[in-house]
């Protein structure tokens, strides 16, 4: 029960690595508000845990404020933020990327940490506490070709961290990022291309140990980094990634 009687907010928390963190949380004695664009299976994944849901544009704004308000009614505060939601354009040279793709990676990748700082980082600030988790990945530290945009906006992430971690530092609130290697999510065959026995074979390749991160491993080291087991670790992008980044 490391987290119990914590608030915490997961976006993108109704699959892959998001959900993962949401049920470990969960375990551990969390109060979890699930965000994500996909109201169904948030609700699906709060009535397994005794969350909350609520569908949530994360690179709009009035939909960002709107959870900030939700979170601070149904659960009287809000100690933990988990931004998770992302996605990625499809594999190819960067200057055949569209204009729209681009402006998409940015506003749920990047823009969307922009947004959930600027409604809920006032409030952490008022309470002189919290944790705040990004969720990057191993683009951000040791690029793919061909993800070119999506490499840049997961560094953007790390870098957005450790700047946020120095300037939150004086309120007590602590900064820090994930940076996984690809997992069995619905993001995978997007970061392939194609998801086929080759290709799956081609991207383990990569990965010392042999395997694709899973939303347990997210949790666990999600859970360790939100928990007061790490109150003097801020700023940090914690690879979980079997070696990838060796």
């Amino acid at each position: 029960m490391r987290l119990e009687g914590k608030r915490a907010i997961v976006t993108g928390g109704a699959s892959g690595f998001g959900e993962g963190i949401v049920r470990k949380f969960a375990a551990e004695g969390a109060e979890v508000l699930i965000a994500d664009l996909n109201e169904e299976a948030a609700r699906k994944v709060a009535d397994d845990v005794g969350g909350v849901a609520l569908r949530v544009d994360v690179a709009d704004g009035a939909s960002v404020e709107a959870l900030a308000d939700t979170a601070e009614r149904e659960m009287g505060g809000i100690d933990i933020l988990v931004n998770n939601a992302g996605i990625t354009h499809l594999p190819k040279p960067m200057e055949e990327v569209t204009e729209e793709e681009f402006d998409r990676v940015f506003n749920v990748n990047a823009k969307s940490v922009y947004l959930t700082a600027r409604h809920i980082v006032p409030r952490m600030k008022v309470a002189q506490s919290g944790a705040i988790l990004n969720i990057a990945s191993t683009a951000g530290l040791s690029p793919r070709p061909n993800l070119n945009w999506y490499n840049a906006s997961k560094g953007w992430m790390i870098t957005a961290t450790k700047t946020m971690a120095v300037e939150l530092a004086p309120f007590g609130v602590r900064v820090n990022a994930l940076a996984p290697v690809a997992g069995e999510t619905p993001l995978l065959s997007s970061f392939m291309g194609e998801d086929t026995p080759e290709m799956r074979a081609k991207f383990l390749s990569t990965i010392p140990l042999g395997r694709f991160s899973t939303p347990e491993d997210m949790g666990n080291a999600a859970c360790f980094l939100c928990s007061d087991e790490a109150g003097m670790v801020t700023g940090v992008a914690m690879e979980v990634d079997g070696g990838r980044c060796i």
